[in-house]
């Protein structure tokens, strides 16, 4: 079977195993790494959808903690950053979904 995905660190130990050969590359830059990073983060979205579980979730955050860390992101920061949003703009939990906004 092909695949042309980022792959976590331990799964070509694991196919090799169970007797598979996994053959792999390496992202040969920061561009393309990151761009196999957005591609995996959409894909555990899209299996987070159709399977809405504690693993998927599990899934995403391990990426996003992966973009985390290529970008330097402070996790202090982070949480100051977001809890500032939450102050200024609310979370998601009232479902308000917006429809339409016009001049008058």
């Amino acid at each position: 079977m092909k695949y042309d995905k980022l792959i976590r660190d331990n799964i070509p130990t694991i196919i090799e195993s169970n007797g598979a050969i996994a053959k792999v590359k390496y992202a040969k830059d920061d561009s393309e790494y990151e761009n196999y990073l957005y591609l995996k983060l959409i894909e555990e979205v899209f299996e987070f959808k159709a399977n809405p579980s504690l693993e998927e979730y599990a899934d995403i955050t391990e990426v996003l903690d992966a973009i985390a860390i290529h970008f330097n992101f402070s996790y202090d920061a982070f949480e100051k950053i977001k809890d500032n949003k939450y102050e200024e703009k609310g979370g998601f939990k009232d479902r308000i979904i917006l429809k339409e906004v016009t001049d008058e």
